[in-house]
């Protein structure tokens, strides 16, 4: 008898016990590892908080319910295959399922980790995607003035990728002076939003808030480009299309991880794409948006306090079991 994590859809959950199917051929039982807590879109489930008009849209591959819940919920696990076909068995890979301490999926939803990325780190792979995702949307210039607003999960992944870019000035902004500290161990410049430099190309807006996105529109010089991250459930947000929005001729654009970016969805799949994340995840400076952990069965009475915004918490790592397996 495994077990998994349920959201109550008000502000709860608990642990229930999950008896598995036969595994059938080109099948894989994966033992997990760690998973990680999302937390922007896994704190919108836990409240409660999925508009009806996006439940279809934000559905995870391997959901059970329906929102508001109770829902099994969460993409970003990391287990070991203990039963599948020879060329994944005893594999580590990571697979878009919620929290649960052992599942049964096709050998198709599962990619394996490359060797050189830790198992622990490899939970991050749905976040490095979703930035790998943006930078494409976003197709920055050599030589360009780039800031990134909200250095979330998300947003520091985003400024990761940029910093390597040719030329380019990239200033990571949040309201938490602490977050300074991220964007060191990232290689990012940092700064509040009250010093950050303007005049820029493109602004990546990932903070979630209305004041973010008015102060990245600030940002731009003119024919510049917002980035749109955000996900903001089911609340609506001003945006400030006055002042100098139609006279310095400025763009905002959403970019979202459920479709290939059109740049490269002629010649890459989702499959490409998620093993572009795990092989970018070899870089040990991504281990820093890891910023708390748990043990699986401690999940009840620990994701209440995350969904409160309890502050400085980035990535939660769940942790199944101590030891590892390769």
């Amino acid at each position: 008898m495994e077990r998994a994590f349920w959201f109550s859809g008000s502000g709860d959950g608990e642990l229930r016990p999950v008896t598995l199917p036969p595994v059938g051929d080109d099948e894989v039982l994966v033992r997990t590892l760690y998973t990680g807590v999302s937390r922007g879109t896994e704190t919108l489930v836990f409240r409660g908080e999925v508009p009806p008009s996006q439940r279809a849209a934000m559905r995870a591959p391997f959901q059970e319910g329906d929102f508001p819940g109770p829902v099994k919920y969460g993409y970003l696990n990391v287990g070991v295959v203990e039963r599948g076909p020879e060329d994944l068995a005893g594999q580590v890979v990571f697979c878009l399922y919620p929290h649960q301490t052992r599942f049964v999926v096709p050998a198709s939803a599962v990619t394996p980790v490359p060797r050189e990325v830790p198992p622990e780190r490899a939970i991050l792979a749905g976040t490095v995607e979703t930035a790998v995702n943006a930078v494409w949307d976003a197709s920055p210039k050599i030589g360009d003035r780039i800031a990134v607003v909200g250095a979330g999960m998300v947003g520091s992944s985003v400024a990761k990728l940029l910093a390597g870019f040719p030329g380019a000035r990239v200033q990571l902004i949040d309201v938490d002076p602490e977050r300074a500290k991220v964007a060191e161990v990232l290689g990012v410049d940092f700064s509040t939003p009250e010093d950050a430099l303007g005049d820029c190309d493109l602004v990546v807006h990932a903070s979630a808030s209305e004041a973010g996105l008015a102060r990245s529109l600030e940002l731009l010089a003119p024919e510049g480009e917002v980035i749109e991250l955000s996900w903001y459930g089911d609340r609506r947000i001003s945006v400030p299309l006055g002042e100098n929005f139609h006279s310095r001729r400025l763009a905002i654009r959403s970019s979202q991880v459920g479709m290939v970016s059109p740049s490269r969805r002629l010649n890459r799949t989702y499959a490409d794409r998620l093993a572009l994340a795990l092989r970018l995840l070899a870089d040990p400076g991504f281990e820093v948006l890891v910023s708390g952990e748990c043990q699986f069965r401690e999940l009840p009475d620990v994701l209440p306090r995350l969904a409160a915004n309890e502050p400085g918490t980035l990535c939660l790592r769940v942790t199944y079991q101590m030891e590892d397996t390769r």
